[in-house]
This record gives C-alpha cells, sequence and structure tokens, in this order.
C-alpha cells in the first residue's frame, strides 16, 4: 500500500392454286390442301406449307420439328437448337448453367458459393478471400491473414500484429536502480515509484523501456515497486477511456506473509486504493470481504473490499479508505489484464471509484528474500 501519487414466330398460312393444282413438295408454297403440312403451319424453316393436312408431323403447336418459328430449324426460341432448351431462356441449358452468374447456382455467387468455414470463398462477393474466415480466437494472431481471419486473431497478418505477453519477452539489461522511497518519470510516458516501510532493504530497478522493470527485496516490512500511467486525479475512470496491460514475469524466492502481482492504484473522492491480482507468492492471498466473483480476461476473480484506517495513503499518512480487491482465482505469469473492465464490474456491485489517479504493474512484498522481472510490461490507454 503506498502511498503516494502518482420472343415468337409467326405463322403463315399457305395458299393452293386452283388451275394448276396443288404441289405437295415440302419445300413448295401452293398445294391441295390448307393448313399445316409436315412440320407445322410457318411459311418458312423445313416442312414448309406444303402438304395437305390439317396439322401434320409435329402438330400445330407452337414448338416442335421445323415449327413456328422464325429461323431454322429448332423450335420457337430465337435461338438455340430444340425450342426452349432446357432449363431457360438463353442457350443450351437454359440460364448458363448454374445461374445468372457462373457455375453453381442461379444466386449472385460464383463457383463454390460461400466457402467453407466463412462469408464466402473463392468467386463469392465478400472481401475476404479464400477459405473465408478461418479457425479464430481472440488471442495472438491476426483479423486478415492468409485464409481470411488467421488462427487465433483480432488485429491484422498471419501469426497475429500484437504483442504475445505470454512469449519469451524481451530480457533486457541496463536501466537505473532506485533503493530508497522515491518517485518519477520513465520518460516515455510512464512513471515508476518506490515505497516501503519497516525492516529489511528492497530496490527496484526501471529499465526505461515501456512499464518494464525489476525488484529485489530482503525482509522488508512492506515493499512496493510499481510503474505504468499517472492521471492526478482529474477525471474518472470512464471520462479517461479504456485501461488494458500486458505483462509476462519471472519470480525466485519467497514473498513473506503477503504478496501481489498485478494492477494497482489510487482515485480520489472517494479515496479508493484497488488491486488487480493475477500472480503471488506462496499461497493465494485473501485480503478482505469477499463480496463476489467476476470473469475478466477468461479468468475468475474474486472482488473483495477492505477498509484501512489511520494509515498511509496518497493524501498523507493517516487516512480511512477503501481498498477494492480482484483476485484471480488461479494465479499467472502473464496475459492481458482489461482494467477498465474490471473498473466496470466494480461499479456494477456498488464499487464505485473516483477520480484517477494511477494505474501501474505492481509487486508489493510483505517479507521473505526475493526477486521479480518483468520482461513484457505495457499500460495502454484508448
Amino acid at each position: 500500500m503506498t502511498r503516494s501519487r502518482m420472343v415468337v414466330g409467326s405463322a403463315f398460312v399457305s395458299v393452293c392454286l386452283v388451275v394448276v393444282g396443288c404441289i405437295g413438295s415440302p419445300e413448295g408454297i401452293s398445294g391441295a390442301g390448307t393448313g399445316a403440312a409436315t412440320g407445322g403451319h410457318t411459311a418458312t424453316g423445313s416442312g414448309g406449307s406444303g402438304g395437305g393436312a390439317t396439322t401434320g408431323s409435329g402438330g400445330s403447336t407452337t414448338i416442335g420439328t421445323g415449327g413456328s418459328m422464325t429461323s431454322g430449324t429448332g423450335g420457337a426460341t430465337t435461338s438455340g437448337t430444340g425450342g426452349r432448351p432446357t432449363g431457360g431462356t438463353i442457350g443450351t441449358g437454359g440460364r448458363a448453367t448454374g445461374g445468372t452468374t457462373g457455375t453453381g447456382g442461379s444466386t449472385t455467387i460464383g463457383t463454390g458459393g460461400r466457402a467453407t468455414g466463412g462469408i464466402s470463398g473463392t468467386g463469392g462477393n465478400t472481401t475476404i478471400g479464400t477459405g473465408g474466415r478461418g479457425t479464430g480466437g481472440t488471442g495472438g494472431g491476426g483479423a486478415l491473414g492468409s485464409g481470411g481471419r488467421n488462427t487465433g486473431g483480432t488485429t491484422s497478418g498471419t501469426g497475429g500484429g500484437t504483442t504475445n505477453p505470454c512469449g519469451a519477452g524481451t530480457a533486457w539489461t541496463g536501466g537505473k536502480t532506485y533503493s530508497s522511497n522515491t518517485q518519477g518519470n520513465v520518460g516515455n510516458g510512464y512513471a515508476y515509484q518506490l515505497w516501503s516501510s519497516g525492516q529489511g532493504t528492497g530496490s527496484m530497478t526501471v529499465a526505461g523501456v515501456d512499464a518494464k522493470f525489476s525488484a529485489t527485496w530482503n525482509s522488508v516490512g512492506d515493499f512496493l515497486a510499481r510503474v505504468g500511467l499517472g492521471f492526478s486525479s482529474k477525471k474518472t475512470p470512464s471520462q479517461i477511456g479504456t485501461l488494458s496491460s500486458d505483462f509476462s514475469e519471472t519470480k525466485t524466492g519467497s514473498g513473506g506473509g503477503f504478496s501481489y502481482i498485478g494492477i494497482y492504484g489510487w482515485s480520489e473522492n472517494p479515496l479508493i486504493e484497488y488491486y488487480i491480482i493475477d500472480d503471488w507468492f506462496g499461497s493465494r492471498p485473501v485480503p478482505g470481504t469477499k463480496k463476489g466473483t467476476i470473469t475478466v480476461d477468461g479468468g475468475t476473480y474474486d472482488v473483495l473490499t477492505h477498509t484501512q484506517t489511520n494509515q498511509p495513503s496518497i493524501l498523507g499518512t493517516n487516512s480511512t479508505f477503501e481498498q477494492f480487491w480482484s483476485v484471480r482465482q488461479t494465479a499467472r505469469t502473464c496475459g492481458t489484464i482489461s482494467i477498465s473492465e474490471h473498473f466496470t464490474k466494480w461499479a456494477a456491485m456498488g464499487m464505485q471509484l473516483g477520480t484517477l489517479d494511477e494505474a501501474k504493474i505492481l509487486v508489493e512484498i510483505g517479507g521473505g528474500t526475493g526477486s521479480i522481472n518483468f520482461t513484457t510490461a505495457t499500460v495502454t490507454l484508448k
């Protein structure tokens, strides 16, 4: 705890001439009878107007061999052998095989239609390519990688466009070490703070890159080291925006009577000290009275409150204030912490923060001897 701020053909009827007599030639133009000869009752086409039967082979229908079409053998359509061909109005096969556009049906989607697994595949009508939406998720990966949304992602590119907080992280060296109560700016938008009380020793080394830092301690009474964003208590969390953090850490040794690793901060009006705890040394901490549980980032957290009386705070050395806690039921050493989601779910339980002073990655220890190193550490605001 700290404690500073930070179409149709026409039919033509043939005529027989009495003086000459009818000539029954299939291609003739007069004969002994009336009506249509073999092939129908048109003036043009195989079968003609000769004959003498009322109805010749092929009948008096509008479709048939040599029937009442305006163009050659083939029926009543303006094109194609066989009358209206099976299936449509244009060409052999009616509507072109497969529909209005391309093989595959009368839809507006081409070969393959909507592809397996997504909005559409090859020939489809969507903006996502072959394969449609692929195997997805919300973890590492990308929104538009090979084959649509590629495995595991919400951002972009094959394999994702975001850092995986549970990867190896980036080893770092150097930095600046502090061994007494102090605070300041890292220089890249982050601020740090070290605070301890009681016996023993402790120090922190600030990498100067993102919010990365390391810390060591030896039999210290209460030791806090943290790096993150400061807000100077000007706005409420909802006015500030959406806060989240990625972290990855390795630790050694022990943490004494209590230990907390996660996100930490303060608000004013009301004065609240808050914790989101994802890891610890030893036994899982139970630092207050349980109010219920929430699920955030795929994990279940116990939500607790506790009242502190005459304790150090960002307002002074003898303050009375509430503590808000989210303690993950299963510890983890890396991941994403959706800070603002905790705030929102707390508020739904009647736990309302005031104007926000800070949101920082934290280690707090109550004894023991050990160390911690954050190889991934970011706090972001959107």
